[in-house]
């Protein structure tokens, strides 16, 4: 286990740091607008759920998630997840499917007709890559659209990706809002003292509540456990990925092996061929013939001696 030493600021990527700069509603509205960049402005916000039923289901992978709903009536899924899922994308179709199922009334779907709030799901990804992605693209915003000409065809389903691990830049290199958040998130708890670049107000607010110094003495107990359950699964992850590594290297040494052993076949193969088309041209056999037999061409076979 890593070597526990008293930070500055504290992880916002762990359960306990998490629940503390978003479970902030002045944050998480700040947050979201940002994240929206301009597409909407929420200036009010409910906490619908703070745990949905089965969002521990796999101890280490999902950490925290919650349900808000804005003002005008759409809810958002906020989910925090420290490892790779299965069938991840097809997760959080269920989950913000299950949000917009449990609107439906008992009956009468007439009178309601189908009247169903917008749902958006933000997934902040951290220590791994999205599925079948690239590793240069650190945030994903994705809605229902017309696959030739890219035209939004629904905008009230959409899922936002925050993936933390291809974030690279400095804070020099930092260029906008959204980038501070990404900033923000991967290097919080390494920082020894407020970034210049996040001077504004906004910022300022995630950085004061994220200060360790100002925990209570049950907060930074109830906080080291969640950094030492993020180190745990940070080290099953790393394990995990050597094995894999371990595997693929394998497997690829496998096929090698396989080609060598195609190639020397064939050319054990052809080298019996030659041995053969000799023989029968010493014999006086058509060329033809021994061409037809051993698979060579004839321009082959004339210059055998």
């Amino acid at each position: 286990m890593k070597n526990h030493v008293q930070p500055v600021f504290i992880d916002p990527t762990t359960d306990e740091g998490f629940k503390r700069l978003f479970g902030d509603k002045i944050n998480l509205i700040n947050f979201l607008n940002i994240i929206f960049r301009g597409r909407k402005t929420i200036t009010d916000l409910t906490y619908r759920d703070t745990e949905r039923i089965g969002a521990t289901e796999e101890i280490g992978k999902v950490i925290f998630d919650l349900v808000v709903q804005i003002s005008t009536g759409e809810e958002i899924i906020i989910e925090m997840q420290t490892s790779s899922q299965t069938n991840l994308k097809q997760r959080m179709l269920y989950y913000a499917s299950k949000v917009i199922s449990d609107t439906a009334p008992k009956g009468n779907r007439n009178a309601w007709g189908y009247a169903i709030p917008e749902v958006y799901t933000i997934v902040l990804m951290d220590g791994f890559h999205m599925p079948g992605g690239d590793r240069s693209t650190y945030f994903h915003d994705t809605c229902l659209c017309n696959r030739d000409s890219g035209k939004i065809f629904y905008e009230g389903l959409g899922f936002i990706y925050l993936e933390i691990i291809n974030f690279v830049k400095s804070e020099a290199e930092v260029e906008d809002e959204l980038d501070k958040v990404f900033y923000m998130l991967k290097n919080m708890s390494t920082l020894k003292t407020f970034p210049r670049i996040m001077k504004s107000a906004v910022f300022q607010r995630f950085f004061q509540l994220a200060s360790y110094a100002k925990l209570t003495k049950e907060e930074r107990t109830m906080y080291d456990i969640s950094l030492k359950r993020k180190w745990d699964a940070e080290a099953v992850r790393m394990y995990q990925e050597g094995l894999e590594n371990q595997l693929e290297g394998l497997e690829n040494q496998l096929q090698e092996a396989k080609k060598a052993v195609v190639i020397a076949k064939a050319e054990g193969e052809r080298k019996k061929a030659i041995e053969t088309a000799l023989e029968f041209k010493k014999m006086g056999l058509p060329i033809a013939d021994i061409a037809k037999g051993t698979g060579l061409s004839i321009d082959e076979i004339e210059k055998l001696k």
